[in-house]
């Protein structure tokens, strides 16, 4: 392992939530095989003295084998045992900041209601899907450009079909219907080349416009990027208004199912 690959790999140990002295010790003895504290401390470029402390954190966290002779030698556990490990640990902590979170969340209120923009495409499909898995009624999906619908929305929707949700899908041409055909009974999804009505809800061409139980609604388009033939989907989301752009959209989408 080079100077650099061990650099990298210590760096990588302390983000996932190990110190730096913990990631310097369990680096320097995947370096070795086995060591000694004077050896690990000569490897890792850390103090004798702090070697022991720091070695038994890392024995408790199962990371670090431990051979009663004198002196003490220590073994590193194997990589794929300790990233295992180190797996475990990090969805642990995820699940209780998630579970913590929970309990400090306000409720749904009129100050959280708005429109709010989103600029990164992970985050666009995020927000679809959140609403998706949230609605208990209805779905309304208006598809512009069928390159931005990530296979996790459509497994979403598969999902709300699954569970009874009342789903409707307009895609621009026939061949477009196959996007869904796993997903929605093949009444459920129409075919409807004329998009322009829902043009005006976008700042560049249109991507996707979606609206759950009649409250929550992501209007997704699609602009340019810096780069020659990148595009970038971005988005406008609300959720509860009764006024505005979301009436004005519902409204648009009921005319829409009415034709």
């Amino acid at each position: 392992m080079s100077v650099d690959n061990a650099e990298e790999a210590i760096a990588t140990l302390v983000e996932l939530g190990l110190t730096e002295y913990e990631a310097r010790c369990f680096v320097a003895l995947t370096r070795l095989q086995d060591g000694t504290a004077k050896e690990i401390s000569q490897v890792s470029d850390i103090p004798r003295s702090r070697v022991y402390d720091t070695i038994e954190r890392l024995d408790e966290s199962g990371l670090v084998n431990v051979q009663q002779t004198d002196p003490r030698r220590y073994k590193a556990t194997s990589v794929e045992t300790a990233c295992r490990r180190l797996r475990e640990d990090f969805d642990s902590r995820i699940n209780a900041a998630e579970n913590a979170l929970k309990q400090v969340e306000e409720p749904e209120s009129e100050a959280d209601e708005g429109m709010w923009a989103i600029s990164q495409p992970d985050h666009v499909t995020d927000r679809i899907v959140t609403f998706i898995d949230s609605a208990e009624e209805s779905i309304h999906l208006v598809v512009a450009e069928t390159t931005v619908v990530e296979r996790r929305i459509r497994k979403s929707i598969a999902t709300a079909v699954d569970r009874g949700v009342e789903v409707y899908i307009e895609v621009p041409t026939e061949e477009d219907r196959d996007l869904f055909a796993e997903s929605v009974p093949e009444d459920d999804i129409v075919t409807a080349p004329d998009l322009e009505s829902a043009d005006s809800v976008y700042d560049e061409r249109p991507g996707q416009l979606l609206v759950v139980d009649r409250r929550a609604i992501v209007a997704a388009g699609i602009r340019e990027s810096d780069l020659p033939g990148v595009t970038q989907e971005t988005a406008v989301w609300t959720h509860g208004h009764d006024h505005g752009f979301a009436a004005w959209v519902r409204t648009l989408l009921d005319e829409r199912v009415a034709k």
